[in-house]
């Protein structure tokens, strides 16, 4: 009996040593489940039944992300090249609306854009630059409110070809009311309309002039009238970043200010052989000159003085078309020339038929000296005349001039130009 006794007392004691053991095993479990809850909730605590993990489980279900349903599209892709500065970049979104764009270059220059009004797309409202990276920061929202955005970077073409531009005015020149700005190109211009919004020319008094195209490499502009004396008038170059022709970039970004100087226009009657110079109002002079004759007549139309040269040398064979006796005069004095064709108002010290008929090639002639004489007409008119002044031949046997033949864009009425 003793001994059975003894037997059931040490299975008591092994029983209770191995439910110490597994008490011990589910307190260092739970030990460590509270330590991940701890971590991961900053609440709630271990169960003393000795299981744990309960609130872990938990934790993990509260710290699952709710992602946003708008999904942003950038175009061009991100790291992208050779970029088109012109419609290259577009941002866009779908299952949401647009809330912010900023696209920025490296100096952090920010890009004026516009949200289309259904809040679905955004575009720049103006020309990127190129050879230029830019980064882009796009945010939206979808229905619910959750955010998503989107950072890229892209980098636009650096042209392989440019085009150069040079126009007829000086920097603070001073020129006639007359004055029409000529621009020419180095190379045939495509996009035509491009070109033309990227140069104004307009005075401080309000007074823009109109663009008009000869041909696809020069580009004329004036206003509908005459310039008002004393206005500052500027040439506002925009075309650094403009694709004139496909692959070929503009060259210039620049302002060029001038100054509008007094009044003064002249009438040239071939059939009086008279020069009406009008400086306003009443103050008129009258000069004797001599248009071309019957073979060489002179041509109609409102010209501008386009140059001044104190002396010029003229040669029949310069000039196309010239009718009769060959020419070639190395010192005509006090000349100014109205077209590229060859037309000039000059010193004539060769010749009389001043105020009496019409004896030049096509030329007006005013009396001169030899070697030009700023007492003469031809150098008093001179000296008091511009680069941009007004010169009208009327009733000549002559033809009306083209608007290209010098600065004659005048002649052409203002809704044609």
């Amino acid at each position: 009996m003793k001994a059975v006794q003894k037997a059931e007392a040490k299975i008591a004691m092994a029983g209770s040593g191995r439910r110490a053991r597994q008490s011990a095993a589910a307190l260092l479990v739970g030990g460590v489940l509270l330590l991940g809850t701890a971590c991961s909730s900053g609440g709630g605590g271990g169960s003393t039944d000795g299981k744990g993990g309960g609130g872990g489980s938990s934790s993990a279900s509260e710290a699952a992300p709710k992602v946003s349903a708008a999904q942003l599209t950038v175009t061009p892709a991100d790291g992208a090249n050779d970029v088109a500065p012109k419609d290259g970049l577009q941002v866009a979104v779908a299952s949401g609306k647009l809330t912010t764009v900023a696209v920025t270059d490296k100096n952090g220059k920010a890009v004026a854009g516009e949200v289309a009004t259904d809040g679905l797309s955004w575009k720049p409202t103006e020309q990127l630059a190129v050879g230029t990276t830019y980064t882009v920061n796009a945010q939206a929202v979808d229905a619910a409110g959750l955010v998503a955005a989107s950072t890229t970077t892209f980098t636009t073409l650096t042209p392989a070809q440019k085009i150069a531009t040079n126009d007829n005015i000086a920097d603070n020149g001073t020129y006639g009311v007359g004055m029409i700005v000529s621009v020419n190109f180095s190379k045939a211009v495509k996009n035509k309309d491009a070109v033309l919004a990227g140069i104004t020319v307009s005075g401080a008094d309000g007074t823009v002039a109109k663009g008009h195209w000869f041909g696809s490499s020069r580009l004329d502009f004036r206003p509908e009238n005459y310039w008002k004396p004393g206005t500052k008038v500027t040439v506002k170059y925009r075309l650094k970043n403009v694709e004139v022709s496909p692959g070929v970039y503009g060259d210039v970004e620049k302002d060029e200010p001038f100054t509008i100087g007094r009044y003064q226009v002249s009438t040239v009657d071939a059939s009086t052989h008279m020069m009406k110079v009008s400086h306003g109002g009443n103050d008129t002079q009258n000069i004797p000159i001599t248009a071309g004759d019957d073979q060489n007549p002179s041509w109609n139309g409102t010209m501008v003085i386009a140059t001044k040269e104190k002396v010029t040398r003229m040669n029949s064979a310069t000039v196309s078309n010239i009718k009769g006796k060959e020419y070639d005069v190395p010192d005509v004095p006090h000349a100014m020339r109205l077209t590229t064709s060859g037309t000039y108002v000059h010193g004539n010290y060769w010749g009389d038929a001043f105020g009496k008929s019409n004896a030049s090639h096509g030329c007006i002639g005013v009396s001169d000296a030899k070697g030009g004489s700023d007492s003469s007409a031809a150098g008093k008119f001179f000296n008091s005349s511009m680069v941009g002044d007004v010169v009208k031949i009327v009733n000549s046997k002559g033809q009306t001039v083209a608007g290209d033949n010098g600065l004659s864009g005048w002649t052409i009425p203002w809704k044609q130009w």
